[in-house]
């Protein structure tokens, strides 16, 4: 199990399309992938539970990957995250 802290920096933050972008990206890889503000709390393979988060730009979350994949699900997140979601800034 690995955890990573990745801040939400695009301007409209974890919105309805970066949350669907985000838990399609996870639900690609086999294992569990959970997030949270606090602590990794929701199962980021679910728009509703990342949408629920109401994560803003410049909100930090903690990432929590646990099986076979979760080195390259960890560096797949942290990239669209960095690229914005693929949406500009």
């Amino acid at each position: 199990m690995i955890q990573a802290k990745i801040t939400v920096i695009n301007k409209l933050g974890l919105h309805a399309r970066a949350a669907t972008k985000l838990a399609t990206l996870a639900n690609r890889f086999d294992c569990k992938i959970s997030t949270g503000i606090d602590q990794p709390t929701v199962d980021a393979k679910s728009v509703m539970s990342l949408m629920l988060l109401a994560a803003n730009r410049g909100t930090e979350l903690i990432f929590e990957f646990d099986g076979d994949e979760e080195e390259d699900a960890r560096e797949a997140i942290e990239a669209l995250f960095a690229n914005y979601f693929d949406e500009g800034q």
